[in-house]
């Protein structure tokens, strides 16, 4: 099993799950101390065979170098997660984004899936069994003016896994997208600690992080508190388990309830 931007936030949550598990799990991501620490928790929950492989998946060349390793050592795979997240351009409308900030967000916002689903295409092939999982987000569904460039990226995220989904189903490769609604990931954790004082915000507080959310995006759900990441990893590890049989060109919502 392979996770991009497996380091952190939704994605640590799904290698996590997949190590607890019994899976193989391989991480790719930028920085080596992340990586470093995400290996030595994945080994603490049981991996048989954990890789903690540094690539820049802006860099075609350092994604074919991270998949031709896995080839070396385990040559086949069973499932790809694509986690990487948009680059962080700041809460912006469309009028405050340049160029340089459209083509940030899209490179590893969505290249980045696009880049390690075909380098790992050959070895999803070779094995009995194969699945791709991206993740998306649920906001390509119920838009905010304020996240336009970031929502543009998940929803062409959201696209190309519809598109593969028929496109491999020949080779027997299920492709399913996740679409996580208001969780309390890393990125929120910074806008909310970026707030002044008076509103009075716990950093650490799901239902805080829900009150922001509702106040500042309008994006409120049922459940009267955000989403932890811990808590999208087991559907991840179904999905991409031969459990899962028969989804494919799936959206699943995990948005703690909403009309859309």
């Amino acid at each position: 099993m392979v996770v991009s931007g497996g380091s952190k936030g939704m994605g640590r949550a799904a290698a996590e799950s997949l190590a607890a598990e019994g899976a193989r799990v391989a991480v790719l991501a930028r920085t080596r101390g992340a990586l470093d620490d995400t290996v030595a928790s994945l080994e603490s929950l049981g991996s048989p065979d954990v890789i903690g492989l540094q690539a820049d998946l802006t860099r075609v060349e350092e994604v074919d170098a991270a998949f031709d390793e896995l080839r070396l050592r385990w040559g086949g795979l069973n499932a790809l997660v694509n986690a990487a997240g948009p680059v962080d351009v700041g809460i912006k409308t469309f009028e405050d984004l340049d160029d340089d900030e459209w083509f940030a967000t899209f490179d590893i916002g969505t290249l980045s899936a696009v880049r390690c689903v075909r380098a790992a295409l050959p070895l999803l092939r070779s094995t009995p069994w194969a699945r791709i999982v991206n993740i998306s987000a649920h906001s390509t569904r119920r838009q905010s003016p304020s996240l336009v460039a970031y929502t543009a990226s998940k929803a062409a995220v959201t696209s190309i896994g519809k598109n593969l989904a028929q496109s491999l189903a020949a080779d027997g490769i299920l492709v399913n997208t996740v679409s996580p609604g208001s969780f309390l990931s890393e990125g929120m954790r910074a806008y909310l600690e970026s707030l002044p004082s008076e509103r009075g915000i716990d950093p650490d507080s799901l239902t805080d992080a829900m009150r922001v959310i509702e106040e500042d995006f309008g994006h409120p759900a049922f459940l009267p508190r955000a989403g932890d990441p811990a808590e999208i990893g087991p559907l991840i590890a179904f999905l991409v388990s031969p459990l899962n049989s028969y989804m494919t060109g799936a959206n699943i919502n995990v948005d703690g309830g909403s009309d859309f």
